[in-house]
């Protein structure tokens, strides 16, 4: 399984062969949707050059070493209400069946792969989530890039700029999630939206821990997109992780100078706030994004490793940040 190599220093390739690595958000799924991408084959970095896409498939997060990804299937917010829960539950079994498949062709062996939702409005009502099998859903991003019935983004292209909060209906699915054992994830959740969920996860007993799976933090780069400390404490203090993503953006200016130093520097404000158990991995890949130069597809992604121990990171924070950190979030349900 780990075949994959990095460049820089020597030890970095050894260290990062021997850790258990995590991905807590992968978008390949949609383009399965859109032009019926292949995820069970391996494929170059297109005609874009892993632009937006082309940035994962199966066989190269197996080639990557990666020991378990968490693949989201996105909600399209146009859908109409009546048709979203039977439309989630297809998607789940096909993205199930095109696992199952890889598995039978060895092209994720030694991957484990969960499956998430991006857009709790994938659901037609917060009951509908009894109908996902049981176990079948490690998690719900609350939130999307629009405003929902549910509460707001904090994204511009919610019609509330980032100020709207959680509504009832949204409390009633973080509450339904948490007794479903399925993990609320609260990127792309506007401030308030992203407390009031927090305070709703409180009331529940026992609660899951609550993540943030793909984000950056504003301590490095201000932008909507990105945490504050206040959340970054948040987190933490509920034994949740935040995972790092990875498009330019959204991780320093001017983009096209962004390399995977950045990631570290998000991670590194991440562990300065919130301790070292709370950072991880998000990358977001294949979310149209665009990724740090030196590092446009997950087969590169050793270099961060290089990066971390350029920088004076110690063996145990970076086995935390790789994969520990998320791997116990995965284990709590």
């Amino acid at each position: 399984m780990r075949n994959a190599s990095c460049a820089g220093q020597p030890e970095a390739a050894d260290l990062y062969r021997s850790c258990e690595v995590v991905d807590l958000h992968v978008e390949t799924f949609v383009w399965t949707r859109i032009f019926r991408y292949d995820m069970t084959r391996r494929h170059g970095a297109g005609p874009l050059r892993a632009r937006y896409f082309g940035q994962a498939d199966l066989p190269r997060l197996r080639a990557a070493g990666l020991s378990a990804v968490v693949l989201s299937i996105a909600t399209n917010p146009a859908r109409p209400h009546g048709t979203r829960t039977a439309t989630l539950l297809a998607n789940l079994e096909r993205l199930e069946r095109i696992t199952s498949t890889s598995t039978s062709t060895s092209a994720t062996d030694g991957l484990t792969v969960h499956l998430a939702v991006q857009g709790g409005n994938a659901f037609d009502s917060p009951g509908d989530v009894r109908l996902v099998p049981e176990g079948v859903l490690h998690r719900v991003t609350l939130m999307h890039l629009t405003d929902s019935r549910l509460g707001a983004t904090s994204s511009p292209l919610g019609k509330s700029r980032g100020r709207g909060r959680l509504t009832a209906e949204g409390r009633a699915l973080v509450e339904a999630l948490n007794e479903r054992r399925i993990v609320v994830d609260l990127a792309h959740a506007s401030r308030p939206t992203f407390f009031d969920a927090l305070e709703a996860l409180d009331a529940c007993r026992p609660e899951l821990p609550p993540v943030v799976t793909h984000t950056g933090v504003s301590g490095v780069h201000p932008s909507w997109r990105n945490l504050d400390d206040e959340q970054i404490r948040a987190i933490a203090d509920r034994g949740g992780v935040i995972g790092i993503m990875y498009h330019r953006g959204f991780l320093g200016r001017p983009p096209w100078k962004i390399g995977a130093e950045a990631i570290v520097r998000h991670l590194e404000h991440t562990i300065a706030v919130g301790g070292e158990d709370v950072a991880a991995l998000g990358s977001d890949w294949d979310g149209m994004i665009v990724t740090p130069r030196d590092m446009p597809t997950c087969l590169e992604l050793p270099i961060l490793v290089d990066r971390m121990l350029a920088r004076g990171w110690p063996e145990p924070r970076i086995r935390k940040a790789l994969g520990q950190n998320a791997l116990r979030v995965l284990a709590a349900r």
